[in-house]
């Protein structure tokens, strides 16, 4: 930038140094304090509590962290130009499977089995030496976005203080009465021997493609009307599904309102299957004896037995419905 003696105005260049001017701007902050200072020039007694939403210190930044950086930003950029005192304490995440899974690699060890031989504590050491590998990458990259944050007061979920303050709020909700017990469904890893977050499954090699086999399950119905079946054995309907771990929150199967079904009997019980599926399943079903046919709007609104009791309490629930979505191409002509 240059003045000349035929204009008033500073000439700058035809093209913009950008990182000159962001090196300047930084620099410019950091010799001034300027963050500090517009913390400490507002009043304690008007404050605007903001703890940033934490990242896990054991991987590098990308460009989603950008995104989200400038929102945590603009809130308490905003709030202190209300004049509110906003702190802006920066965060570490150093719990769950993503420390745990970059130390497994680490240490050459995987899974609990190893882990316990390896020794837990010294797991646990490993884990907490790694969890803050780059935190320097990220101080870098948070300030050079332009975000004004505390770092030298940070927080990590590890610490003491910080633990006990969860359980003091959990205990604070609890004595509120807020707190209840319910079922969902969650992923779930086998290897961790824990359930997982939906963050959790998108990392990086978290998940491998695999073929899930379909399975046929039976469930008990309610045989009362049903032309020439016998009264003193149980109907079973068979179901497919590709889905099995859905399975403990079945509420409803669904048949085809037009589907013909059979209505047949083997040593063990009576089935209800699709009459176009029977010759696929001879195999499984063995011997039989045809009963009946039966009209798929015919089992429409009948109950039968839950598989598992988390929602035997509902009675709005385990009954059979009508579904135009049901074929006979696959399976038994029966969904769960």
């Amino acid at each position: 930038m240059s003045t000349s003696d035929s204009t008033p105005y500073p000439r700058v260049p035809n093209r913009a140094d950008f990182p000159a001017i962001e090196r300047s701007v930084l620099d410019r902050w950091a010799k001034n304090d300027t963050f500090q200072d517009s913390v400490d020039s507002r009043p304690e007694d008007n404050e605007y509590v903001f703890y940033d939403g934490p990242p896990f210190a054991n991987g590098l930044p990308h460009h989603g962290h950008l995104l989200t950086g400038y929102v945590k930003d603009v809130v308490p950029r905003y709030q202190t130009m209300l004049g509110k005192r906003v702190d802006r304490r920066f965060g570490w995440d150093c719990h769950g499977l993503p420390a745990e899974m970059e130390t497994e690699q680490e240490l050459g060890v995987s899974g609990r089995v190893a882990i316990t031989e390896h020794g837990i504590e010294r797991f646990n050491a490993s884990c907490r030496e790694s969890v803050l590998k780059y935190t320097s990458e990220w101080q870098e990259t948070v300030t050079r976005q332009a975000r004004w944050v505390d770092f030298e007061n940070d927080y990590k979920t590890m610490d003491l203080s910080y633990m006990e303050s969860v359980m003091w709020a959990f205990k604070e909700l609890w004595d509120q009465d807020l707190i209840y017990e319910a079922f969902r469904v969650m992923p779930y890893s086998w290897g961790a021997e824990t359930p997982l977050s939906n963050f959790e499954i998108r990392l990086d090699d978290a998940t491998r493609p695999r073929q899930d086999p379909a399975i046929t399950v039976w469930f008990e119905l309610d045989s009362d009307g049903i032309s020439n079946a016998e009264p003193s054995e149980p109907i079973r309907l068979l179901a497919w599904t590709t889905t099995p771990w859905t399975l403990p929150s079945n509420l409803a199967v669904a048949v085809g309102p037009d589907i013909e079904y059979a209505l047949i009997k083997t040593k063990e019980a009576q089935w209800i299957i699709s009459s176009d599926c029977l010759e696929k399943y001879a195999d499984d079903i063995g011997e039989f004896e045809l009963l009946a046919g039966v009209k798929g709007s015919e089992l429409v609104g009948r109950n039968y037995k839950p598989l598992f009791n988390f929602f035997a309490e509902r009675d709005d629930a385990f009954r059979v419905l009508s579904a135009d979505f049901v074929d006979t191409s696959e399976g038994t002509g029966i969904v769960h």
